[in-house]
């Protein structure tokens, strides 16, 4: 394998920051007038190839950030069930007893605590909960599984076979 100069290496290490390749361009030293262009022709080589994916191979063990555990984070946020956050009478439960799923869906807590005039002086507290966007987590879902692709296959074919009845 061919070894990479420091202009190089240097892209890859920026590249890995954002994938974003002609960002890492410039953040590498490359001109800003050319940086497209040049980070165009550093991704067809197979030596730069083959750094980012050991450099990405690297980062991940470290990390411990595979592909299957983002797509598991994902699952639970598609797949939340926000009922398990109550009790059965409805009162909301501390996220202590919340399952580690649910913890994971939950985008923020909003708690309002008010004290009404009475002759108690009666309080209430008003508990919002947030959870992150389900149906962009199933989108991302239906994405990674094809069940897209096989939709739009589906529809080609029957798109074909009103051609051929029309014929």
């Amino acid at each position: 394998m061919t070894k990479l100069n420091e202009k190089q290496a240097r892209f890859v290490e920026e590249y890995l920051v954002d994938l974003n390749a002609t960002q890492a361009a410039v953040r590498a030293g490359y001109s800003h007038k050319t940086a497209g262009s040049q980070a165009f022709d550093l991704l067809k080589k197979p030596e730069i190839q083959t750094a980012i994916s050991e450099a990405q191979k690297t980062r991940s063990a470290r990390t411990q950030i595979t592909q299957d555990r983002v797509i598991q984070e994902i699952a639970r946020l598609g797949l939340s069930d926000i009922r398990g956050a109550f009790s059965i009478g409805g009162s909301l439960l501390p996220p202590s007893e919340w399952s580690d799923d649910l913890s994971a869906a939950v985008a923020s807590i909003e708690v309002d605590q008010r004290k009404e005039p009475g002759e108690d002086g009666e309080h209430y507290t008003i508990t919002k909960l947030k959870l992150w966007d389900k149906n962009a987590a199933l989108e991302k879902l239906c994405k990674h599984l094809g069940l897209y692709e096989r939709d739009n296959e589906q529809k080609q074919i029957v798109v074909n076979i009103r051609d051929d009845l029309d014929d």
